[in-house]
């Protein structure tokens, strides 16, 4: 709602429209600076309700989802890389993903962090404290962080604005097997066009 009135001037894929994302689907949102990406991020994750309109999660209303149940989905159904990424500083690296990972019965073996350590190259700081990391050695970090817990839906803000093309390759790799291992569907916001994936649509916000 803060943003109402601008949005009513614009055209959007996604704002004042009725859209359905289907299981398995691989969205792109492009979205140019203070068109609310962030701001559509934290609505999905339901981090905000300041919105008009519903938002269904598996035809279930989302303002509806009590406490318990919508814990569940963040370590069952839904994973995210927030733009922010908000990881803990004063913890190392390996205990920011351990953190994830271990929220419900481990998805998948301790030694995964290593092994997507090692694809990212960050395995050198996985015992360094994360707040002393690059910022794009964190963005890797938030990205793996992202990848250790189950999801049917991996929503991605900006995942690779801090990254040079090698690693932004190297992100995309891991992200795309591990989306295909589960069959799960993303959404990916950014400011520009891309090729990084073979998307299902690509929306305008």
């Amino acid at each position: 709602m803060p943003l109402k009135d601008k949005f009513v001037q614009r055209a959007s894929d996604v704002w004042n429209a009725g859209i359905i994302f289907k299981q398995g689907e691989r969205i792109k949102i492009k979205a140019p600076s203070g068109t609310g990406k962030t701001t559509l991020v934290h609505i999905l994750y339901k981090l905000r309700s300041d919105y008009e309109g519903d938002v269904l999660l598996d035809n279930k209303n989302s303002r509806h989802i009590e406490d318990d149940a919508l814990a569940i989905i963040r370590q069952q159904e839904m994973s995210i890389i927030f733009q922010d990424l908000r990881l803990f500083p004063n913890l190392t690296a390996r205990e920011n993903i351990e953190l994830k990972r271990v929220l419900q019965a481990p998805f998948c073996e301790s030694s995964t962090i290593d092994t997507m350590a090692e694809q990212l190259g960050v395995t050198h700081i996985l015992n360094q404290r994360a707040g002393l990391c690059s910022y794009g050695e964190q963005q890797r970090l938030a990205i793996i962080r992202a990848l250790v817990q189950p999801f049917s839906w991996l929503i991605m803000d900006e995942p690779f604005s801090h990254l040079d093309q090698a690693n932004i390759g190297r992100a995309v790799a891991l992200i795309d097997a591990e989306c295909a291992k589960r069959n799960a569907g993303f959404i990916l916001t950014d400011l520009d066009e891309d090729n990084h994936f073979a998307y299902t649509r690509q929306l305008a916000l």
